[in-house]
């Protein structure tokens, strides 16, 4: 346990930068998921309209630093060509 008083605020700074990027974290992770599983289920019309809230989740999550940026870029253009393709 830190005993500085600058070393404890940090903790504790830490600590809720953490849990709000587990936020961003967890909803761009649970729309994914969704949205692959309507792909394999082949519900595409579902899929389409939900592809627009899975994206700005993930550029979201790259907004707050949650993500790197090329990794969203990435991640968005192959859930836009799970769209096309299947």
């Amino acid at each position: 346990m830190p005993i500085i008083k600058s070393a404890i605020k940090r903790v504790k700074v830490a600590e809720k930068k953490r849990r709000r990027n587990l936020i961003t974290k967890n909803r761009y992770k649970s729309l994914v998921k969704e949205f692959i599983g309507l792909i394999d289920n082949g519900k595409k019309a579902e899929a389409t309209t939900l592809y627009p809230t899975v994206q700005k989740s993930i550029d979201m999550a790259a907004k707050k630093n949650v993500l790197h940026k090329n990794t969203a870029a990435r991640m968005n253009s192959r859930l836009s060509k799970m769209i096309s393709t299947k």
